[in-house]
């Protein structure tokens, strides 16, 4: 019983330091979180961050992974709902897009981006978590053709198509760059939708 009573206060103490570096990158930037300034925030040290992660690379890793594992819930969610599957898609595209320049989820996977040539397991972990997201989006596009709401189309081609696109528009509106902000994107997201996932005609 004990035994179980640590491992449930364990993860509780990496929940909680998953949360709070996400809390940090968004008030403060990625630049600014170090392992120590996690430590002030948490009232602990950095050693015992270490022990949970063993390096910095890896704790921005398992916030994204925490991140991105509610994000699929979301989808989840978002899929069974008894919705068009245009109204399916709309929301898909809200969901996708940085909520502003200080998403945080959003500023870790463009640092992580930079990081993948060199580093096979961040790869592989990026990877895996970007096939999450085109295999909902192609699973939405098959059914919604499927039933009609749309003309046919290659699922997983064009999935891939509207992904690429929501992530130049992600790394724009992070980056605040001029005249790109999260409404301006969701509209170039929606046109381009209505360009890729054609009605039937």
């Amino acid at each position: 019983m004990a035994r179980a009573a640590r491992r449930r206060d364990g993860h509780i103490a990496r929940e909680r330091m998953l949360e709070e570096a996400m809390a940090a990158i968004a008030e403060d930037g990625l630049a600014a979180l170090t392992m120590s300034a996690l430590a002030e925030r948490l009232g602990t040290s950095g050693g015992h961050i270490l022990y949970y992660f063993g390096s910095k690379d890896l704790l921005l890793l398992e916030a994204l992974r925490w991140s991105e594992a509610a994000l699929a819930g979301e989808r989840a969610d978002l899929l069974a709902r008894r919705l068009t599957a245009e109204r399916k898609l709309d929301l898909f595209l809200e969901l996708y897009l940085p909520r502003g320049p200080r998403d945080a989820r959003w500023m870790l996977w463009i640092e992580l981006w930079a990081r993948t040539p060199a580093n096979e397991a961040l790869h592989r972990a990026q990877e895996e978590m970007d096939q999450g997201w085109q295999d909902d989006l192609a699973a939405l596009l098959a059914k919604g053709a499927a039933r009609g709401r749309f003309a046919p189309l290659d699922p997983a081609a064009r999935a891939g198509e509207l992904l690429a696109l929501l992530d130049g528009l992600s790394t724009r509106v992070v980056l605040g760059q001029r005249g790109t902000d999260r409404a301006r994107a969701l509209a170039t997201a929606r046109a381009a939708a209505r360009r890729l996932v054609p009605r039937p005609a």
